[in-house]
């Protein structure tokens, strides 16, 4: 029994003490294996702490506008003339006799020809008077025959001495004081063919007629002050406007060498109204104003321009051919004079002097610094510095689409092929 006990603690012993072997080899492997993955995590938190840190110190981009430098034909204006809309011709009809209206040949607005027949007034009492001065006329007529008779026969009786020179001279002056009738007498009859003709009122010119003052049946005099109806010729139609007198002498430079071009716009310059020609320049300079008063004449076909309506003027100088042109939107102004940010096929910027020859609204000429084919920024100049990196917007005023800087990008340094 005592060997058996003694046996069995031994065993007892054995197997604890393996059992205690075992278990601290699995601890420490534990252990490390947990101090490697909170040192990977934190080092997986060192990396990306560093990585964030590195992103927010880089520079971000900036979106801007773009805009493609070009060649083309640069129109020179002058602008910001306000002018007048004036009838080429313009008539108040009104009667040459006194009669009542027998027929108005005309609608309210309508458009006439030159010779159509607009208000006719009874010709009859004028007819009456022909007739009259016509038979007043056939009598003198034959009382100068028989006078022109006797005086053939009293010169033929001069040499027998029948008669005296004085009946002679008298039978003379008879002939001429009829023959003063007769004439008389046409000249009345002319008067009244004349006034049958003013019986009829006719267009003088072709144009547009407007309100209606009278109607059939009315009593018209000559002296009237109301006229019947007010004509205008709307086609052509003219636009007179002032031009300071510093910019004459060039546009009468122009004027030697070709017919200039004249635009009309209507009040806000958004909508071209009509396109004409420069037809004179006033004699004289109006000394209240320094201005020289201009006419220009459109042929206003569609109707565009109206009597006594007022248009914005602007005056075609010149074409300048082939020129380098870009948004005005681009043009910046430092200490230095004016420049702007071209970009890079990097799409980064970089500030470019420029030298501006003419600014057309929202188009403006340079004669240095840049070649047809660059890309210049048109918005958001505000947030750049030489180097910025940008990113082109979609659209822009005046500007282009990525798709512009992609181009450039691929053209590398030959800007304008």
């Amino acid at each position: 029994m005592n060997d058996r006990a003694t046996n069995d603690l031994a065993m007892n012993d054995l197997v604890e003490n393996k059992t205690r072997t075992t278990t601290v080899p699995v601890l420490r492997v534990m252990t490390l294996l947990a101090i490697i993955a909170v040192s990977a995590l934190l080092s997986g938190c060192s990396s990306s702490d560093a990585k964030q840190k590195a992103q927010a110190a880089a520079p971000r981009a900036v979106s801007v506008a773009i805009a493609q430098v070009q060649q083309r034909d640069m129109p020179v204006y002058i602008t910001g003339l306000l002018g007048t809309v004036n009838a080429f011709y313009t008539e108040n009809v009104k009667s040459r006799v006194d009669g009542q209206i027998m027929r108005v040949n005309f609608q309210e607005g309508q458009n006439v020809k030159e010779g159509d027949l607009l208000i006719e007034i009874d010709p009859r009492p004028y007819q009456a008077a022909l007739d009259q001065m016509q038979a007043q006329l056939f009598r003198d007529q034959a009382q100068l025959r028989d006078a022109k008779l006797n005086y053939d026969r009293y010169v033929t009786l001069i040499p027998s001495g029948s008669i005296s020179q004085q009946q002679v001279d008298t039978q003379k002056a008879l002939v001429d004081q009829l023959d003063g009738t007769v004439r008389t007498d046409q000249a009345q009859i002319e008067t009244a063919k004349l006034n049958i003709v003013y019986c009829h009122i006719t267009a003088p010119f072709g144009g547009r007629v407007g309100l209606r003052q009278v109607d059939p049946g009315n009593i018209i005099h000559a002296t009237d002050t109301n006229p019947m109806l007010i004509l205008t010729q709307l086609q052509p139609i003219a636009v007179t406007f002032p031009l300071p007198e510093n910019q004459l002498p060039t546009v009468v430079q122009q004027m030697k060498t070709s017919t200039l071009q004249v635009d009309a716009y209507n009040w806000d310059n958004t909508v071209k109204l009509a396109t004409g020609k420069l037809q004179t320049i006033d004699n004289e300079i109006d000394p209240t104003t320094a201005t020289a008063k201009l006419k220009a004449v459109f042929d206003n076909k569609d109707s565009q321009l109206w009597p006594n309506q007022f248009v914005n003027v602007h005056l075609l100088l010149e074409t300048r051919k082939n020129s380098t042109v870009l948004p005005t939107a681009a043009i910046l102004r430092g200490p230095q004079g004016t420049f702007v940010y071209v970009v890079n096929p990097d799409k980064t910027v970089e500030d470019r002097p420029v030298t501006v020859s003419l600014q057309q609204g929202d188009t403006t000429l340079i004669t240095a610094g840049l070649n047809p084919g660059d890309v210049v920024v048109t918005d958001g100049q505000d947030k750049l510095q030489r180097g910025s990196r940008i990113e082109p917007r979609s659209t822009g005023p005046g500007g282009k689409g990525a798709a512009s800087v992609n181009r450039t990008e691929s053209q590398g340094s030959t800007p304008g092929q």
